[in-house]
């Protein structure tokens, strides 16, 4: 008879990771962001437990953007007139937030997992007492 594995309480332990998205492109820097918040990179994965970390995203500026496609925001959709904001030099966080929040699992879940997230523009992050690991070889 097959027994289905539910994670006790030690499995719960969520740890800190940096990301340093300095020269890196914004897809691979959301799937691998995206992988890091559900979980699913952890042998006790379970998609009824949230056992995903917290993860702080470090250079949100120096991210390498598509320059053939640029990407526009509507101050007020709906109403002609309106200037178009381009996003790519204005928010580079919430491009980010954006393309990872659409790379999470639907459900209630999703509304959560963004809560974790920690994204800043420059170098600097208030996280240090955390001590994040710092995240390279996997990007």
């Amino acid at each position: 008879m097959n027994e289905t594995f539910i994670p006790a309480s030690d499995y719960k332990k969520k740890n800190w990771c940096l990301i340093d998205c300095k020269d890196q492109k914004l897809g691979r820097i959301a799937v691998v962001i995206s992988r890091l918040l559900s979980g699913k990179q952890k042998l006790h994965y379970h998609p009824a437990f949230d056992v995903g970390d917290y993860v702080v995203v470090i250079n949100a500026q120096d991210m390498i953007f598509d320059s053939q496609q640029p990407r526009f925001s509507v101050n007020v959709p709906g109403r002609p007139g309106r200037l178009l904001k381009q996003v790519i030099n204005a928010l580079p966080s919430q491009l980010l937030m954006t393309a990872i929040y659409g790379m999470l699992p639907e459900g209630s879940a999703k509304k959560s997992l963004p809560k974790r997230l920690k994204i800043y523009n420059g170098p600097d992050h208030p996280h240090a007492a955390q001590n994040p690991i710092k995240l390279d070889e996997f990007i």
